[in-house]
């Protein structure tokens, strides 16, 4: 499967929320890091993510949103067999929304390191 398939199904996993279908993208060392988790293995994916809900849920008054998450901005750059992309993503009805940078390569979504947009404080 090409970087950009990958990329692809790796997306439509977020928008719906759902940990099979991003981890079906995933490379074997895929990592997540999240600067208020740590980096999290895919082996502690499903896990984070399902806390992830829960904390939307807690946002919503105990509802989802349809889609879980909307990604917008995407720019992608290809070299040397990897495809790097950025993006901007938000969870509807929430304050919760940042940026991403996604590596990856023909065996799957590498990585993907993700800030949150905030107020500077002051």
């Amino acid at each position: 499967m090409s970087a950009a398939s990958h990329l692809g199904t790796y997306a439509e996993g977020w928008t719906k929320g759902d940990a099979d279908t991003i981890l079906s993208a995933a490379s074997k060392g895929f990592t997540f890091d999240d600067p208020n988790a740590g980096k999290i293995p895919a082996s502690g994916f499903a896990e984070y993510l399902a806390g992830m809900k829960e904390e939307v849920k807690g946002m919503r008054g105990g509802s989802l949103p349809e889609p879980f998450m909307e990604l917008s901005e995407v720019v992608t750059s290809e070299a040397d067999g990897v495809l790097t992309a950025w993006c901007w993503w938000s969870v509807a009805g929430t304050g919760i929304q940042g940026s991403g940078l996604i590596k990856v390569s023909s065996d799957g979504v590498r990585s993907e390191v993700i800030t949150y947009y905030a107020k500077p404080a002051g």
